[in-house]
């Protein structure tokens, strides 16, 4: 019998330490495809692997793994790295990803900020663009990469032929919350009919895939992060609003509409009358809006780091907040799903990050967390540049990952 690959995808025995056992591979011609893409992304989590380690992952005969290194050695995809030596037997030749295999484009376009990114096959940036804006335009994030391909590609010494897909990483409804933005409902009402992905077709021969910037974000950090033993995780991710995505079973899960994981409307205890949301008290435009209070500019923190310590108090208060908002999402994440991490990141410095996590953590110590058991709280990776990178994950993924066949354009 023919499987589908939906039926091999199916949880078979049991979980290991490698975070993949749960992808047992199957030796079935017709799922070939599968079996490679399992392969290369067990060695794209690991950095490295034998043989005779991917045969013990995947439960494919020794004869199909060989295959595989084989077809997918002569795509150029995998490298080989030098034999191990001093163990008994004949030495074990390790593979890893070949980075000058494919390169792909990353856009973020984002409340205050656009990225472009060249990434290449290994998950490494090989060069990055960056501009600020107080709100976002059709005309002037096309023309933001139109301005950018040509540099970018130079640094990194990319020929634009060798780039095989463009993504694109941009806020669900994006003309939504104009108000808390500062930014005139009219100009992002511009977002509502614009078609992103054609408008970026016509530069490029390239296919271009578009999803939601949190969503996006947890794709990065779930495709090159170091979770290895994690299956299910939660991913926060702090931005201009809130928001964040989900992985389940090893794979990021976008949901019925693609915005799985936007947790900016979950509400919070003891939250003001209509300021009840997680996005009101987590999010950085809450802080732009003590500053500007204070008689700074709401913008200082986009254009100059040095602004997250010129205001100490009320970047205190702010964390304060938004760690106690962030902890009760985490728990209500949890009663749904039994989620093994929460994962932290956000558009700013590594040490504010690296706060928020410790106070999630601490606030953890105190709360009621009857019937649910303790996650394993984790900084993210990536920071400001998760999105991005996880625009350019995504043609990467439809072609080369597990779940890569139910990417939309």
């Amino acid at each position: 019998m023919v499987r589908s690959e939906r039926e091999v995808m199916k949880l078979k025995d049991g979980r290991d330490p490698s975070g993949y056992s749960a992808r047992r591979g199957s030796n079935q011609v017709a799922v070939r495809h599968y079996n490679e893409r399992l392969i290369l992304q067990l060695i794209r989590r690991r950095g490295r692997l034998t043989k005779a380690e991917a045969t013990r992952a995947t439960g494919l005969s020794a004869n199909a793994v060989s295959t595989i290194f084989r077809s997918l050695e002569a795509e150029s995809l995998l490298l080989r790295g030098e034999p191990d030596k001093g163990k008994l037997g004949q030495p074990s030749i390790p593979a890893s990803i070949n980075p000058d295999a494919r390169f792909y484009l990353g856009l973020k376009v984002g409340r205050r900020s656009s990225d472009l990114i060249v990434l290449d096959f290994a998950g490494k940036v090989r060069a990055h663009r960056s501009t600020f804006h107080t709100y976002p335009t059709p005309q002037e994030s096309i023309a933001f990469v139109e301005a950018s391909i040509g540099p970018l590609l130079k640094e990194a010494k990319v020929p634009r032929k060798a780039l095989h897909g463009f993504g694109v990483a941009i806020p669900t409804e994006l003309w939504s919350w104009a108000t808390e933005m500062a930014a005139p409902q009219q100009e992002m009402d511009a977002w509502r009919d614009f078609d992103i992905a054609a408008a970026l077709s016509r530069l490029g021969r390239w296919q271009v895939f578009v999803e939601n910037d949190g969503t996006a974000a947890c794709r990065a950090e779930h495709t090159f992060g170091s979770h290895d033993a994690v299956h299910d995780l939660v991913y926060f991710f702090v931005g201009t609003l809130i928001g964040g995505g989900i992985v389940l079973d090893s794979e990021v899960f976008t949901g019925r509409t693609g915005n799985a994981g936007g947790f900016g409307p979950l509400r919070v205890p003891d939250g003001a009358p209509g300021k009840d949301r997680l996005m009101d008290h987590a999010s950085i435009f809450v802080l732009e809006q003590m500053i500007e209070a204070a008689g700074g500019s709401r913008y200082e923190i986009w254009t100059d780091t040095a602004a997250w310590t010129r205001y100490p108090e009320l970047v205190d208060r702010w964390i304060a907040e938004t760690a106690r908002a962030l902890a009760h999402g985490a728990v209500s994440s949890l009663s749904v799903i039994d989620f093994e991490a929460v994962v932290i990141d956000g558009a700013f410095p590594e040490w504010i990050r690296d706060r928020l996590v410790a106070d999630v953590d601490a606030l953890f110590d105190d709360m009621d967390l009857q019937g649910i058991k303790r996650p394993a709280l984790v900084a993210g990776r990536w920071g400001n540049i998760a999105r991005a990178v996880g625009a350019a994950v995504l043609p990467m993924a439809a072609e080369y990952s597990i779940g890569g066949t139910r990417l939309g354009t």
